[in-house]
């Protein structure tokens, strides 16, 4: 009885990851109302350099592209196209999240997506053992290696964030 409940709770990332035997860990919490990245992380105490948001863009093409960056960071949208061989990708409208991806705002991750999607993380990853990102689901993180991560969404390392 109680691993039907516990299946019942998985996020399709969390399936993936399973599936694929990634090691992870798992962080419920309260979420009445998403607001944004900063805020949760605030919320958590968690650090911004470690807790990644996901960017979802359409690019020139008309091609979906995720960006996944520490939440406090503004996608650099240059670097962003350059790093995924367009000439410009703007940001998708929330509105439009759900139906590209299958996960709502606040609860989106790279991976498990509706469709695989180019996806690229912020090579700052690369300095820490283990990062943050949304579970799936709103009150829903996974903590876990970028290593992990990357395997897991079949993405690339690159720095897309905005510089001063």
């Amino acid at each position: 009885m109680g691993k039907q409940k516990e299946k019942e709770n998985k996020t399709n990332a969390m399936r993936i990851l399973d599936r694929m035997g990634l090691p992870y860990t798992v962080n419920y919490y309260a979420c009445d109302e998403f607001i944004d990245g900063v805020h949760i992380a605030d919320m958590l105490g968690q650090s911004y350099e470690q807790t990644f948001k996901t960017l979802v863009s359409v690019g020139k093409s008309g091609a979906y592209y995720v960006f996944v960056l520490p939440v406090a960071e503004e996608l650099d949208l240059k670097a962003a196209a350059r790093s995924v061989g367009e000439k410009n990708v703007e940001l998708l409208h929330v509105k439009d999240i759900k139906n590209v991806t299958g996960y709502i705002r606040g609860g989106c991750t790279a991976i498990g997506m509706k469709k695989q999607y180019p996806t690229v993380i912020d090579e700052t990853c690369q300095l820490f053992d283990e990062i943050i990102v949304s579970g799936g689901a709103l009150g829903v993180q996974l903590f876990l290696s970028p290593d992990v991560f990357l395997k897991a969404a079949g993405a690339k390392t690159a720095d897309i964030i905005m510089r001063a």
